[in-house]
C-alpha cells in the first residue's frame, strides 16, 4: 500500500491536489518554495520539508507538478534535490508539463537511482483540481498505473493510461493546442459578435444552443460576461505550453498554423501583463 507521500510545487493546481489527499489515510509531506501555501497545508494535517530532498526521503511514492520553466533543476538534481533523498524502489510521478526532453531526462535519471518512473501530467483548472476532477493522462507501466490508481482518485477523476513514459507529454501537447485554440476561437466570436451589437451572454445563449457548444465555452463564456479574469488557469502557462507545441511540431516538420496564430496572441497577452490572469483574458487583445 502506499502510504508515504512527498508533494513537491504548490501552485495553483498543485496545492488542491495536495489538499484533497489530506481528506485520504496518507501520512503527506509537502514542499514548496513560498513557506506560506507550505503552512496552509501543514494546517490541513500534512508536514512540510525544508528541502526537496527531505520530502522525498523515505517516502512510498513522490509526486512533482511544476511547470517547465520553473522547474528548478537544483530541486531535482542538487544536493538537496529530489534524487539525493529518493529512495530506491520508490515510485516517482512527474505530474508537471514539461518538454519531451525534459520528461525524458527525469525517466534516465529515476532509472539510475532504481526509482519507479511515471509521465504523468495531470489537466485541469484550479477549479477542478479543488474539487478534485482533474485528468491524468499516464504514461509508463500499467501496472505501476493500477497501483497508484486509489491515490489518484482524491485528486483525479479521469485516469487515463496512453502508453510508454513519454507518451502522456506528447498526449498533453494535444491538450494544450485544442483547449488554447478553443479559447482563440470563442474570444474572437464574442469579440466578432460585440461588434455587431450582441451582449455577450446573447452571444453565448445561441452557442450553448448547437453543436459547437462547449463546457470550455459555457464556463470561460460566463466569466468573460462578468469580466471575472480571476486565475484558475494561468495564461502564461497556456503560452508556455503553446511554445512546447509548436517547438515539438518543429522538430517533426509539421505546421500548425492554427497554433502558430493562437501563441503570437498568447505571447501578445503576456507581454501586455495579462500573464497572471486566467487564460480568457486572451479577449482583451482581441477588444484593443
Amino acid at each position: 500500500m502506499l502510504r508515504d507521500i512527498g508533494f513537491l510545487g504548490l501552485g495553483t493546481v498543485g496545492r488542491h491536489m495536495a489538499a484533497n489527499l489530506t481528506k485520504g489515510n496518507y501520512r503527506l509531506t509537502v514542499y514548496d518554495s513560498d513557506p506560506g501555501v507550505v503552512a496552509e497545508l501543514v494546517k490541513l494535517g500534512a508536514s512540510g520539508a525544508a528541502t526537496p530532498k527531505e520530502a522525498a526521503k523515505g517516502k512510498d511514492i513522490v509526486i512533482v507538478i511544476r511547470p517547465e520553466k520553473e522547474r528548478l533543476r537544483p530541486d531535482i538534481y542538487g544536493p538537496d534535490g529530489i534524487f539525493a533523498g529518493i529512495d530506491p524502489g520508490t515510485i516517482l510521478v512527474d505530474m508537471g508539463t514539461h518538454s519531451l526532453e525534459s520528461t525524458m531526462e527525469m525517466a534516465e535519471e529515476a532509472t539510475k537511482h532504481r526509482v519507479m518512473f511515471l509521465d504523468a501530467p495531470v489537466w485541469g483548472t484550479k477549479e477542478h483540481a479543488a474539487n478534485g476532477l482533474v485528468t491524468i493522462l499516464a504514461g509508463g507501466d500499467a501496472t505501476l498505473v493500477g497501483r497508484c490508481r486509489e491515490l489518484f482518485s482524491y485528486f483525479g477523476l479521469n485516469i487515463i493510461h496512453v502508453g510508454g513514459i513519454g507518451d502522456a507529454t506528447r498526449m498533453k501537447f494535444v491538450v494544450n493546442l485544442v483547449q488554447a485554440e478553443l479559447m482563440q476561437a470563442l474570444a474572437e466570436g464574442i469579440v466578432f459578435g460585440e461588434k455587431m451589437g450582441f451582449s455577450v451572454d446573447r452571444i453565448l445563449e445561441v452557442l450553448d444552443s448547437g453543436g459547437v457548444a462547449s463546457p470550455l465555452f459555457h464556463s470561460k463564456g460566463r466569466t468573460i460576461a462578468r469580466g471575472d479574469f480571476t486565475r484558475n488557469l494561468a495564461l502564461k502557462y497556456v503560452h508556455e505550453q503553446l511554445e512546447l507545441v509548436m517547438e515539438a511540431a518543429g522538430k517533426m516538420n509539421l505546421e500548425l498554423p492554427g497554433a502558430e496564430t493562437a501563441c503570437k496572441l498568447y505571447e501578445q497577452a503576456d507581454k501586455d501583463g495579462r500573464g497572471e490572469e486566467d487564460f480568457s483574458a486572451v479577449v482583451k487583445v482581441l477588444r484593443k
